[in-house]
């Protein structure tokens, strides 16, 4: 997991049980934080590992199960492959993020035929290197917009052919601008 900027992170153990019925998806994913959620999270933390299901306790952890459940999921992520040899060229990718890598290039990389790659790879991150690389260079454009950075130097350095072809690639992902996506999310902090 990559973070950037201020970050708190609070993890939340949930049975298979309990996210099944509360209808979570089985595979791994980033979702949003609502204010209500960021406030159970906080109170959750003094909760003893042993508490009575039916009291005060058993209440804020059902509540707060329930509202994970009902967060969207984020359009920004970008899951690494357990194979060495496309984690070993997915590193490098978030190492210098660009929409112009080529699947050629990394499947050479990796040492795999473009079909064996291909494969592979989408049977491991359930996307094509093409939306992957994608989502990759949206969050780093989102850390890199974070910092201050302009629009255009960020869309330049990330290989896109102009400010505009960035910024509607990243309304595509995301259903808005970038600006409009950092003042929500500076916002939702």
């Amino acid at each position: 997991m990559t973070m950037s900027g201020k970050v708190t992170m609070l993890n939340t153990f949930i049975t298979r049980d309990e996210a099944d019925a509360a209808g979570m998806p089985s595979r791994c994913c980033v979702v949003g934080v609502s204010a209500l959620l960021t406030q159970l999270l906080e109170e959750a933390v003094d909760v003893p590992a042993l508490y009575d299901l039916d009291g005060r306790a058993g209440k804020l952890m059902s509540l707060l199960v329930a509202e994970i459940a009902s967060m969207p999921e984020l359009p920004l992520h970008a899951p690494l492959p357990a194979d060495p040899r496309l984690a070993r060229v997915c590193r490098r990718v978030f190492d210098t993020p660009s929409i112009t890598i080529s699947l050629d290039e990394v499947a050479a990389d990796a040492g795999m035929s473009r079909r064996t790659f291909t494969r592979m790879f989408r049977s491991e991150t359930g996307a094509s290197f093409a939306q992957w690389r994608q989502q990759v260079c949206l969050l780093a454009a989102v850390a890199r917009l974070g910092e201050g950075q302009a629009v255009t130097r960020v869309a330049m350095d990330l290989g896109y052919a102009s400010p505009s072809a960035f910024a509607c690639a990243f309304r595509l992902a995301t259903g808005q601008a970038p600006s409009r996506y950092l003042e929500e999310a500076g916002r939702a902090s």
